[in-house]
């Protein structure tokens, strides 16, 4: 399938991007200058900011709960933008159409970007907040039931680690993790998957972009034979939570995201993966309106209510 012709229209629309090195400020600033007021924005029950104290340091976090309950199923979001983009902010939609859908209280991490903050300060603020999110002192009255774990793009990398992180230290409270179109292989060899090719230009995201936008991340220490920067380098995927892996047709990390789905279901875990078709790399947060993609937020839904 082709490009969804409302993404192609956008993407035609977008100008050429500046030359020369990449600002991690500037391009922050930009992101949130395109927010709407808050007051436009997807009502819920309440909506608060929180700082959560962790075993890491204070951690922000925005707590969505959609209706008014005794107690709650936890989903802990982290937002994408190759590891020094993104926030709160600019993450606000997603957050709210996941809680709207599933029903669960989302609890949104601010965590510490690179270059600023070096690897892992960014994983240890996602694995301390989901931690802290169980605990009960966060205030969040889990329900001991459905504690997950969810992210898109960078922020589908942190799920991913933080679920294997989990695992390894014996916290078995995670029960599912979401992961829409993660980078779980930062090794951007463009020939170790077909879609580093196949999707090389004009989606949006770009093989060549891949390097430079995740060299601040790579370049504060994280290492990309490390499996809790690169999960696919896990041997073992055994014991893990239960996973949704959504891909994107048009996106150069499709097929290491689709790849991870079949190791987890060799290694035993249950795991679907969806592609959508038509799409590129961060339709969730960019084309979520858009009918067709929405729809990902009530495949979230029917994967968590299958446990």
């Amino acid at each position: 399938m082709t490009l969804h012709p409302e993404i192609a229209e956008f993407l035609a629309a977008l100008p050429a991007p500046p030359e020369g090195p990449l600002d991690p400020v500037a391009m922050r600033a930009a992101d949130e200058t395109h927010l709407p007021p808050v007051e436009e924005r997807l009502p819920l029950h309440a909506v608060h900011d929180v700082t959560a104290k962790t075993d890491a340091g204070e951690v922000p976090v925005r707590v969505y709960t959609p209706a008014e309950a005794d107690t709650y199923g936890l989903l802990v979001y982290f937002h994408g933008g190759a590891f020094f983009l993104g926030s709160l902010e600019t993450h606000d939609h997603v957050a709210r159409s996941l809680a709207q859908e599933t029903g669960l209280r989302v609890v949104s991490v601010g965590y510490r970007l690179a270059p600023e903050a070096a690897f892992p300060a960014g994983l240890d603020d996602c694995y301390a907040a989901v931690r802290w999110a169980a605990g009960e002192d966060s205030g969040l009255d889990w329900d001991g039931a459905t504690l997950a774990v969810a992210g898109d793009s960078s922020g589908g990398t942190f799920a991913a680690a933080v679920a294997a992180r989990a695992h390894d230290d014996g916290f078995d409270r995670i029960t599912h993790q979401i992961l829409y179109y993660p980078s779980l292989d930062l090794d951007f060899d463009a020939d170790r998957y077909p879609s580093l090719r196949e999707n090389a230009t004009g989606y949006g995201l770009e093989t060549a972009g891949l390097k430079p936008f995740n060299a601040f991340y790579l370049d504060s220490g994280a290492d990309p034979a490390d499996p809790l920067v690169s999960p696919i380098k896990r041997t073992d995927l055994s014991g893990l939570p239960p996973a949704l892996v959504v891909t994107a047709e048009h996106d150069p990390l499709r097929d290491e995201g689709e790849l991870y789905g079949e190791r987890l279901r060799a290694a035993g875990v249950a795991a679907t993966v969806r592609r959508y078709p038509g799409a590129g790399h961060g339709f969730v947060q960019h084309f979520s309106w858009i009918p067709e993609y929405h729809r990902v937020f009530e495949e979230t839904r029917d994967f968590l209510n299958r446990r």
